[in-house]
């Protein structure tokens, strides 16, 4: 058995897509449309040979936003440096939910609020403000 992908339903398919591109650095694998079904699909990785994927479903004429549960959990990716991933997140508009405190683990959250855990590669780095006296905003 392989893992695949985690998909996700998704709003604004262009604010998913510039969080998850722009922001994250993922790359589009593949996008499908389904007009028969009025939706598209597309296909998120880090680009690595065999990386796992998201799913973003977007169904056509959605106008509610989906609801959020927590039951979800959240997606992962490994970075090389949190600081600076974080640092650079955060100068593009979007809320360290759970800055790195730790020198080892974060949150944000997509446009529809999925909770995206960002972790340090290897071991913690050494602790360092702002991040060490940041609060945690909101829920993540």
């Amino acid at each position: 058995m392989k893992y695949l992908h985690t998909m996700i339903r998704v709003l604004d398919l262009d604010r998913s897509l510039h969080f998850f591109v722009e922001v994250l650095g993922l790359k589009i694998m593949r996008r499908n449309e389904h007009p028969e079904g009025k939706f598209t699909l597309v296909f998120l990785s880090t680009g690595e040979e065999d990386a796992s994927e998201i799913e973003l479903t977007y169904n056509w004429g959605q106008t509610e936003p989906y609801t959020t549960g927590r039951n979800f959990g959240h997606i992962a990716y490994e970075v090389d440096n949190i600081y600076e991933t974080c640092a650079r997140i955060q100068q593009m508009g979007v809320v360290i939910n759970r800055p790195p405190r730790d020198g080892r683990m974060a949150f944000v959250r997509s446009p529809d609020l999925i909770s995206i855990e960002l972790l340090q590669k290897g071991k913690p780095l050494e602790l360092s403000e702002p991040w060490i006296s940041m609060p945690n905003t909101g829920e993540w």
